[in-house]
This record gives C-alpha cells, structure tokens and sequence, in this order.
C-alpha cells in the first residue's frame, strides 16, 4: 500500500490555510452529503452529522474487509464541511433556527457511484438514523474562491469574514454569493472557543 494520504500534508492549502486572507483554486471533489435546516445546536444537526461519520468511516475502514473497494488507499478521514445560507434572508444572519445547510464529508478518489451504494446499505443494515435516508454522494467545484483560517468562536467569524471582504475589493475580486463554505478542523465539544480553528471560503471572480 502507498504513503497515507493525510489531508493536512497532501492537501494544505485547501485545508491549513494561513489566518489572512488569499485567493484560492478549489478543484472538483466528491462528498458525502446531508441537506437541512435549523439550528446547528440542535439533535437533527447532530444526527446529520452522524450519518456523515457512519458512512465516511465505513469507507475508511473496508480495506480490512473481504471486499476492498478497488483502487483503495491509506487515507485519514477528511474533516466535516459545511455550506451555509438563510432560509428567510429577511431574518438576522444572528437568528440560527432559520439556517440552512449542506454539510459533508470529502471523500476518496476511488469512491464511486456503486461504493456509495453499498456502504450505504451496510450502514443501513448497522445503525437506526434517518439522515442515512437523504445521504447522497456527489461532486462539489467551487472553482475562484476566498479564503482564511478563522480562529476563534463561530460567533466571531463575521469579523474574518469583512478581513476577506476587504482583501477582494483590495485585490480586485468580487464576491459572488452570499454563501459561504466552512472547514470545522477542531472539535467544539473539546476545543476552548479561542483555540478553534475554521476554514471560512467564499466563491469569488475577477472584477
């Protein structure tokens, strides 16, 4: 087998990027994903991000299996991800129950269509979540983005993210959507608030 690929070595600028902000390529990648909306503090949030596991570690583990999906190699598992946007953008961006999200897992290049199936359908078979039941996989490209390593609370990423906001109109960028894409590389149940490390990205183009 070859060297384990470890996303924060083979994968650094999208995933160890520094804490100022720069402009970003983001090639095409397959996830696992799970649509939804409401608080993130919430149980369907966390059962979302449960089945997100189930199934990335189910992948991660086969090579021990008597079936080892084709092409498979050593990997560490990638970090959750997430896309977010307002259900109502009348509301406050503050209003957390109107959030709505794409959260995923990225995946290996060898998973396929027929891969996704199968594990899907063992997970099925090992655990009781409903969101194993809106799973999917597919490819993300996000092309031209905007990115930085946000340290800190979630609460206080609307400053990093106006630091970014400057920088493209500095550098001649223009932002192209309100939404914005987030990297969760410490664990918020076991991180101090100010240890946290998040990725924060938005697309953007070349004004």
């Amino acid at each position: 087998m070859s060297q384990k690929i470890d996303y924060k070595r083979d994968y650094k600028q999208l995933y160890m990027p520094k804490t100022v902000p720069e402009i970003v390529e983001v090639p095409r990648i397959p996830f696992f994903m799970v649509s939804g909306s409401g608080d993130p503090n919430g149980e369907e949030y966390s059962m979302a991000v449960e089945a997100l596991y189930t199934m990335s570690y189910a992948v991660r583990m086969s090579h021990k299996s008597d079936n080892v999906p084709a092409g498979y190699y050593e990997y560490t598992v990638f970090p959750l991800e997430g896309e977010w946007d307002l259900v109502d953008r009348s509301k406050p961006a503050t209003d957390k129950s109107n959030f709505k999200y794409t959260i995923m897992i990225r995946q290996p290049y060898f998973v396929t269509v027929e891969i996704f199936e199968r594990f899907l359908d063992q997970s099925k078979r090992k655990k009781s979540n409903p969101f194993l039941e809106t799973i999917r996989f597919e490819y993300a490209e996000e092309g031209l983005c905007c990115q930085m390593m946000h340290k800190g609370s979630f609460d206080e990423e609307p400053a990093s993210f106006a630091r970014m906001e400057a920088f493209c109109a500095e550098q001649g960028y223009l932002r192209t959507s309100k939404l914005h894409r987030e990297i969760y590389l410490s664990d918020p149940r076991k991180t101090e608030r100010a240890k946290q490390r998040t990725v924060l990205r938005f697309p953007v183009v070349k004004a």
